[in-house]
């Protein structure tokens, strides 16, 4: 099967191929000895926001205080 590369450096997988991938919405990629790896990968948002806030500086003590401080306003 062919694959054909965009000028926007996109490809379409065969649907016979991403059949088996039901559901996966991202792929690693890789190059690995001239051939491009796909591996499907789930995300988990939450780790994703977990690493964000902690990116930026924010603890779960940060958050906790954030959030004592909103429902005392209710």
């Amino acid at each position: 099967m062919l694959a054909k590369l965009t000028a926007k450096n996109q490809l379409t997988l065969p649907k016979a191929v991403i059949s088996d991938f039901g559901g996966t919405e991202y792929f690693d990629v890789t190059s690995e000895n001239g051939r491009i790896v796909l591996t499907p990968v789930r995300v988990n948002r939450a780790d994703a926001v977990r690493a964000k806030l902690a990116e930026i500086g924010i603890s779960e003590a940060d958050v906790a205080d954030a959030v004592a401080w909103a429902r005392r306003n209710e």
